[in-house]
């Protein structure tokens, strides 16, 4: 690994797939002029704020989210990564799926999404994820580049499962990429912990693009897209408003804090 510009890109996404993509276009533009190498674009970010309307165009959604990540890795010549966004499942539901790209646009790691968020909320917001999408059943891989290090990815809710990461850790994971729309109210207590413990406890980098403020009357999103480093420190925070967090990987980073807390090397169970 070389050291290089990473983003994550926040988006205030809605149920309107041409404004969506239009909104991470720009984005992606900005955060390419800037330099930056691997830009993440959140959960959802191609469409949000209606379900039942994102379920029953699915595989509209589906193609154009897919090529979509691959025009853009290719006209900005980066490693972009989008998701999760509909793919149809076998069983009439759709998997939650990530998929990254390189600047050629060929696929690098293509994840669905195994944790799925179904919840009641103190705030009285109720979701149910699994109504509509499949559960992954596979571990995400890793990615492993000379340039930008060895990669992983998972997706929001994900979040909450330290073991996922532990395995992307044992797998060689030196980022780990969190793409996210995360609620407000979860968001508020939850978010940043999350982030900075997955950090800490692998001695990674963790990268999260988030979606951020209303969706529709009722869906709102924490915001705070963010780049933590592996000591835990948050070295990137988009803050509330649609826009991105930027920060250098750095790999003589890495090293000292895997050297000065070789806690990876001192793992008992698993």
């Amino acid at each position: 690994m070389k050291p290089y510009l990473a983003a994550a890109l926040q988006m205030t996404s809605v149920p309107d797939l041409g404004k969506n993509l239009a909104q991470a276009e720009e984005l992606i533009d900005l955060a390419a002029r800037r330099g930056v190498e691997l830009i993440t674009l959140p959960e959802n970010f191609s469409f949000l704020g209606d379900e039942e309307a994102k379920f029953e165009r699915a595989e509209e959604i589906c193609q154009a989210s897919q090529k979509f990540i691959k025009t853009m890795a290719q006209r900005y010549r980066v490693t972009l990564l989008g998701g999760g966004y509909p793919v149809p499942s076998p069983d009439g539901r759709t998997y939650n799926t990530a998929l990254m790209v390189d600047a050629n646009g060929e696929e690098l790691l293509r994840y669905e999404k195994v944790h799925l968020f179904d919840v009641n909320l103190p705030d009285g917001n109720t979701y149910q994820e699994s109504a509509s999408v499949t559960s992954g059943s596979d571990m995400p891989k890793v990615w492993k580049s000379d340039r930008l290090g060895s990669i992983g990815i998972s997706v929001c809710y994900d979040v909450r499962f330290p073991e996922l990461y532990r395995q992307l850790s044992k797998s060689g994971a030196e980022v780990m990429i969190v793409p996210a729309a995360f609620t407000a109210f979860t968001g508020k207590d939850h978010w940043q912990i999350l982030l900075q413990a997955r950090a800490i406890e692998n001695t990674c980098y963790i990268i999260a693009p988030a979606q951020t403020g209303f969706h529709n009357a009722r869906r709102q999103s924490h915001g705070h897209a963010m780049i933590v480093d592996p000591w835990g420190i948050a070295l990137a925070d988009a803050g509330d408003d649609v826009g991105m967090a930027i920060a250098e990987i750095k790999p003589s980073r890495l090293e000292q804090v895997r050297r000065q807390m070789p806690s990876l090397q001192h793992r008992v169970f698993g």
